[in-house]
């Protein structure tokens, strides 16, 4: 009798589980449509997006495209087109239902036409990411914008004051902030000595930003820095029509807090808009007087004429910040985790950088658009630094003699100051006639004029000095030319290729004596050819697959020069990127699959080796590789619950790599290195697992609860694959609450609390090693910074 019933279970079970299955094919529907202009002239490329699903899909060659097996019921459909103003409306869906859409070409899209053409797009073959203004509104409470982008695929942040607030990183891949091309609406923002992005000259830039894409790998022909691990492509231009304002206010741990305001005045007279946001930032830092004091503002002016586009944008940003580079030494971190060396009251980074850009689009014909953009930035600024009993002959003072004692030592106050100037042009010439090719030919030239000095502005034995003296004064100038040319084919309805090739032309000069007292005098030129292509096949409307290969050349840094050995010089650096993927969807689900592997040649890494005065240097490396998969998924679980993962899994190493131990007498005087070789090492700062998740409840229309967790495997701080020199693997997890609360007065007040950490993790996301060998005694010196443990962000923002 129970083996009956158990049956008889079994079998209404599965029958109910066909009947779920199979239901919905029944209300199967499909939703086909054209898109063409005007005229008449299709739109092959055009994007369909089911607005709050994760199904989508592109137009074909003659701009037809099929959205098949939807369930039946109303959707929002929104097609788009750049260039052209998008359409979205409200569609039935019953059996076969047919929407065409005719797009216009719009002046007011144009902020999407200046920055495409150093974008990817779906026909690229390239792996990347799409960021939206209203995905980073959720998360903006006052963090640098790298925390913002914590969660995106293969990236991994940092913060030296430990709460994401002053001198803050991430790496993508692995790949380190001086190999991220970084470009602020298609102009470049990388500093050009260093190649490195400081975010924290950008203070709440992120509430100016209209959407960002996160290429990884080599990625599109662009300007600026070479890309070698990642681009981050921010487009601060949205075209409002109507005058708005806004108010952000924040607080919370560490006495961190955000007040900022917006204000637009729309369309005017069918032409002119304006924008502008004012902004401050505080926080005490969970390091110990690791503060920061940040004030930005951003004004943006806009005309919009019949075939023409000029915006003039202006922002600034203004820093003051307690140096926490220190670090903390390993045998503080389970006694004092906030410990910071620095003591002296104003050993502070003081810098402000302003930037002047002039964007315009011309429409020259019904196919083909002209930009041309302009743009200069002022940078200047010091960090000022306490030195107790240093050299005094270090800073050109002479001896001081008081009585029968020689005084050779001091204590003092030094600042070391950078005013540089950077300015250049941006451009590129669009032909799109809405058929099977489409081009663009781009480039741009920009010149650096970095000056470098120290001052003295205090000593106790000042000798025969001066207030201000100046110990060292040096300068650098670099210049960057480049052109490229990318074009889009499609062979047929399925299968599309791009082909990209660019031209980059690099000049250094370097003069002066550095804070070392060496005199410099360097001067390299250098040539790339930066070839990529792929292919994109797109089976069905639910499945599309990807591969591509793309080259890219990179220079070697100013300390890459300054820091080599006398006699040596750093080789320019190239990397080989192969990507191949795959992307599948349906109404509810959507998820991709993808590979790399980054083949390296002459990169430039950490050896343990020192240069003459004992600073650690970079050395080239002949070959090394990083190979990876990353994977991604996204869901509709219900209704109301949302999942969206993602998984890197990588293997990232050297071949043939010699680790240098450096060997002192007792007296510490340098004698030899003592070398380690390995035929294959892990690369430093390169996790082989990096997760994140993002699980979203909304109960009501107007409540949305989140939960946000972000896993990183080991870090190595060298390049020995040593786990006693190494950065042990975390798992961190946030709690995020934003809640609408409808009222008449206002558009928007919306109330977000957002608790980071909730479980108290305890882990360092950065550090630094160093060993050492005096007499017969090995030392190695472990420096963490470590994070804060659970503490929290809350925000008011109103918009009217």
């Amino acid at each position: 009798m129970q083996t009956t019933r158990f049956f008889f279970s079994r079998k209404n079970l599965l029958l109910l589980l066909l009947l779920a299955a199979t239901g919905p094919a029944w209300a199967q529907g499909l939703l086909t449509g054209r898109v063409s202009t005007p005229d008449g002239e299709p739109l092959p490329g055009a994007t369909i997006q089911l607005t709050g699903t994760v199904r989508g899909t592109t137009a074909g060659p003659d701009g037809r495209y099929r959205l098949p097996q939807l369930p039946g019921g109303t959707y929002r459909v929104r097609i788009s087109y750049i260039g052209f103003a998008a359409l979205e409306q409200a569609v039935e869906v019953r059996g076969e239902t047919t929407l065409n859409a005719t797009l216009a070409r719009s002046t007011f899209t144009a902020d999407e036409v200046v920055v495409s053409a150093t974008r990817a797009g779906r026909q690229s073959g390239m792996a990347y990411s799409h960021v939206s203004a209203q995905t980073l509104e959720k998360q903006n409470l006052g963090q640098d914008l790298p925390v913002l982008l914590n969660f995106q695929p293969s990236v991994v942040t940092t913060s030296d004051a430990g709460a994401g607030v002053g001198y803050t990183g991430l790496r993508v891949r692995g790949t380190d902030a001086t190999r991220i091309n970084v470009t602020l609406n298609g102009i470049p923002y990388n500093d050009p000595e260093s190649q490195g992005t400081f975010w924290v000259n950008m203070p709440d830039f992120a509430s100016s930003v209209s959407d960002i894409q996160l290429q990884r790998g080599v990625g599109t022909s662009t300007n600026g820095a070479g890309a070698f691990g990642a681009t981050v492509n921010i487009n601060t231009n949205a075209y409002r029509p109507e005058a708005y304002a806004e108010t952000n206010l924040s607080y919370g741990s560490f006495n961190t807090q955000k007040q900022n305001v917006l204000v637009g005045t729309g369309l005017l007279r069918n032409r002119f808009t304006l924008d502008a946001r004012l902004s401050r930032i505080k926080s005490d830092g969970y390091i110990d007087r690791a503060w920061s004091d940040l004030k930005s503002f951003y004004v943006s002016g806009a005309y919009f004429g019949k075939k023409s586009y000029v915006r003039f944008n202006a922002f600034s940003g203004m820093e003051k910040t307690y140096q926490a580079w220190g670090g903390v030494p390993e045998a503080l971190l389970k006694t004092n985790r906030t410990f910071n060396p620095y003591t002296y009251e104003n050993e502070t980074d003081n810098y402000q950088q302003d930037h002047y850009q002039l964007l315009s689009s011309h429409q020259l014909s019904r196919y083909v658009t002209l930009n041309v953009n302009g743009f200069y930035v002022k940078g200047r600024g010091y960090y000022e630094q306490f030195r107790e009993n240093d050299r005094l002959s270090r800073y050109g003072i002479a001896n001081v003699v008081i009585g029968d004692t020689t005084v050779r030592r001091s204590d003092l106050i030094r600042r070391r100051w950078l005013d540089n100037d950077f300015y250049g042009t941006t451009f590129s010439l669009d032909y799109d006639a809405y058929k099977k090719l489409k081009t663009t030919l781009g480039g741009g030239y920009n010149y650096y004029d970095g000056r470098h000095f120290g001052e003295v502005i205090w000593a106790r034995f000042a000798g025969n000095s001066h207030i201000r003296q100046r110990y060292y004064e040096n300068q650098g100038l670099k210049s960057d030319a480049n052109v490229f040319a990318k074009a889009f084919y499609a062979f047929s309805g399925k299968l599309t290729g791009f082909g990209d090739v660019q031209l980059r032309r690099v000049g250094y000069r370097i003069s002066g004596p550095d804070n070392d007292g060496i005199d410099q005098r360097h001067r390299a030129d250098y040539t790339f050819f930066n070839p990529k292509a792929g292919l994109t096949y797109t089976p069905s409307e639910r499945a599309s697959a990807y591969a591509s290969v793309s080259v890219g050349s990179r220079e070697p840094n100013r300390n890459d020069f300054t820091d080599a050995p006398q006699g040596t010089t750093p080789l320019p650096e190239y990397l080989t990127d192969y990507e191949a993927g795959y992307r599948w969807q349906s109404r509810r689900f959507a998820y991709s699959l993808g590979g790399y592997l980054m083949n390296y040649r002459n990169q430039l890494i950490l050896t343990g080796r020192l240069n003459d005065v004992g600073s650690p240097i970079r050395q080239n490396v002949p070959q090394s590789y990083r190979l990876g998969l990353e994977a991604e998924a996204a869901g509709q679980l219900t209704p109301a619950l949302t999942l969206n993962l993602n998984l890197t899994l990588s293997r990232n190493k050297i071949r043939n790599y010699e680790d240098a131990l450096p060997v002192y007498d007792a007296d510490f005087n340098f004698l030899r290195y003592e070398t380690t070789r390995f035929r294959s090492t892990d690369i430093s700062f390169s996790p082989g697992v990096v997760a994140g998740s993002q699980l979203a409840w909304r109960p009501v229309a107007a409540l949305e609860l989140a939960w946000l967790g972000k896993y990183v495997g080991r870090q190595f701080m060298d390049n020995t694959a040593s786990t006693a020199r190494s950065l042990d693997p975390y798992l961190t997890n946030d709690l995020r609450a934003r809640l609408n609360l409808p009222v008449r007065w206002a558009r928007e007040l919306t109330l977000t609390l957002l608790a980071n950490n909730v479980l108290g993790e305890r882990y360092e996301s950065n550090g630094y090693t160093y060993s050492y060998k005096a007499g017969d005694t090995l030392t190695t010196e472990n420096f963490y910074y470590p994070q804060a443990g659970f503490h929290w962000l809350s925000s008011l923002t109103l918009k009217f």
